[in-house]
């Protein structure tokens, strides 16, 4: 346990001038919203952060400068700029923004009452893609990765009236950032979640994880942190609804395990039961709401609770429903998720980054497992050790925040990564990370297959990727029928797999504009993608060692790649259901699909 603890202190400390603190729910803190509008400055050419010989100028736009007399040369002014609204990206909120990528400078003043003896950080719940934030004209830091929080704190920093931040957001692409350059998914850029001030006592618990131990139903087992001047405390882990409490004390460096037998109610899609644990230590006290669930694999069975499951899922973009852009909403994952229910499903995939928090909670409640996928996808630079650091950094800033949550029983490393040595180094070395940092839960990836002759003019779909021996649950991604031939070839394909493991279908499907309509073999019809899916289910059903499905995908998403006018128009048109929720015929292939998969779990 103590290893996980300083691996999640190491990554947090990888990239230059990272977060301060791990932060763990913030939701059960006093929080003061910085939400809202926020003044922007658009900078294309980044005159605000370089002088004309591109070094970084003493100047800059971060200064939120004024004139002091009439003569005074300030050629910005945040105060009669445009707004945005934050949390929410640039790209969805100005026509002009659609396409754009680059710094946009974001400005919020406030007052604060500085508590004695309590501490403030200033919290974002992710920006994409670089972040470096100012205060009153100092520079806290600087993050990288699009998808995971990071908080600063501005203790002795932070004034009663008239504080300014500013954080100049960034979203170019890079050829060694994680993701690299080529995406089938849209750049939001913008300060795209919830930003905060978050109160705290001055040694407060900083993180914990709180999960039943591997390999045992009745045991609960994890670790507390704290942070602050007194680090070794008194602390009880508690359980009240069950009766059942630990206590321990913390050592210099403010950490302890704790190991307490305990008869809980497990959670499970049909029953997610949650329970209130209160971690107290003598100047501390949060409080989460947890669920308690074993997951393992056994041959080729995934088994939960001890008994084996089929996983009905859909995978999901953070794409906003109806208003489109960036999800970031407790409403925005209330109407995924109840579209996922709705068609039947128990399990999400959600893809390519790590989701906003909301949309994870919002699982736990509901009662649907979660595949967390890493933004390692399709070309990255595995040669570079700065790439692998950016990676494993933001791996753990994902695990760091989520641990703790039922839902989430896999974790994948990839997404379409191609074969080669130094990809499948990468690869291996980040899923021991991601198992040191949570051996609790499986880990997986998306992966591709290969395909041989079969009898006749059948076809043998191969999974054999060698990444596939250090993984639990197999992935693949498959689209016979829409990039791989018509829907007549699904039939003639047959499955293989040099692996004894579970796999999961994690990609299937095939594009449709919502009521356009035509024969079963007219591209973008409606019907063309029913007819699909039809020989899909078909197919998927005679897969002896298949153990879940992931659609692509539940909703219509934006996509710089998607150029059809008239038919994409910048969307990926996989969605079963359309951006106002329009059901296409395939939703009810897969509800009916589920339905009866439902009935012999």
């Amino acid at each position: 346990m103590r290893k996980c603890v300083f691996l999640l202190a190491l990554a947090a400390a990888a990239l230059p001038q990272a977060s301060a603190s791990a932060m763990v729910n913030v939701a059960d803190r006093k929080t003061i919203s910085l939400n809202g509008k926020w003044r922007v400055i658009v900078d294309p050419y980044e005159n605000g952060f370089y002088d004309f010989r591109m070094q970084e100028d003493k100047n800059g736009y971060f200064r939120d400068a004024k004139p002091q007399d009439k003569s005074d040369r300030v050629e910005y002014d945040f105060d009669t700029s445009a707004q945005l609204d934050v949390p929410g990206d640039w790209n969805s909120q100005r026509e002009s923004l659609f396409f754009y990528e680059g710094t946009v400078w974001y400005r919020k003043t406030f007052d604060y009452a500085v508590k004695p003896a309590m501490r403030v950080y200033l919290y974002f719940g992710a920006a994409n893609y670089e972040a470096i934030v100012y205060l009153n004209g100092e520079k806290l830091g600087k993050h990288e990765g699009g998808f995971t929080p990071f908080a600063f704190e501005i203790t002795g920093k932070v004034k009663e009236t008239g504080n300014s931040v500013v954080v100049k957001v960034d979203n170019k692409r890079h050829v060694e950032a994680v993701p690299t350059l080529n995406t089938d998914w849209f750049n939001y850029g913008g300060l795209t979640r919830d930003v905060s001030l978050v109160e705290l006592p001055g040694t407060f618990v900083e993180d914990y994880f709180v999960q039943l131990k591997k390999g045992s139903a009745d045991t609960v087992a994890g670790w507390v942190k704290l942070n602050g001047a007194r680090p070794r405390q008194k602390v009880s882990v508690r359980i009240p609804e069950a009766g059942v409490s630990a206590a321990i004390t913390t050592d210099d460096n403010g950490y302890a395990e704790f190991s307490m037998p305990a008869r809980l109610t497990l959670w499970s899609p049909g029953n997610p039961k949650l329970y209130e644990v209160a971690i107290a230590a003598e100047t501390d006290t949060v409080r989460d709401r947890i669920g308690f669930r074993t997951i393992e694999v056994k041959g080729t069975e995934i088994l939960l609770n001890g008994k084996p499951i089929f996983l009905r899922g859909v995978s999901i973009h953070e794409e906003a429903p109806f208003r489109g852009g960036r999800a970031f909403s407790d409403e925005d994952a209330r109407v995924l998720l109840g579209w996922a229910k709705e068609m039947g499903c128990n399990f999400v995939r959600l893809a390519h980054y790590p989701h906003n928090e909301n949309m994870l909670r919002e699982a736990d409640r509901m009662g649907l497992l979660v595949w967390s996928e890493s933004p390692i996808y399709w070309m990255i630079q595995w040669q570079s050790p700065e790439t692998y650091a950016n990676a494993a950094a933001q791996v753990t800033e994902s695990i760091g925040r989520d641990k703790n949550r039922a839902a989430i029983i896999l974790w994948s490393v990839a997404n379409e990564t191609p074969i080669n040595d130094s990809r499948n180094e990468f690869l291996r070395k980040l899923a021991a990370h991601v198992r040191a940092l949570d051996p609790t839960r499986l880990v997986t990836a998306a992966m591709m297959h290969h395909e041989v002759a079969g009898e006749g003019q059948n076809r043998v779909a191969v999974i054999d990727d060698p990444f596939g021996a250090d993984v639990d649950v197999l992935g693949c991604n498959e689209y016979i029928g829409w990039y791989d031939g018509l829907p007549e070839k699904i039939d003639r394909s047959q499955w293989k797999s040099v692996y004894n493991k579970p796999l999961i279908m994690s990609e299937f499907g095939a594009d449709a504009l919502f009521g356009l309509h035509g024969d079963a073999l007219t591209r973008w019809s409606e019907e063309y993608q029913e007819n699909v899916f039809q020989h899909q289910v078909a197919m998927l059903n005679k897969i002896p060692f298949l153990r879940g499905t992931a659609p692509w995908v539940l909703m219509d998403f934006r996509s710089p790649r998607r150029a059809l006018t008239g038919i994409q128009d910048f969307f990926n048109r996989k969605g079963l259901v359309d951006l106002r929720g329009n059901r296409k015929k395939a939703f009810y292939v897969m509800q009916e699909f589920y339905r009866d998969k439902a009935t012999k779990d």
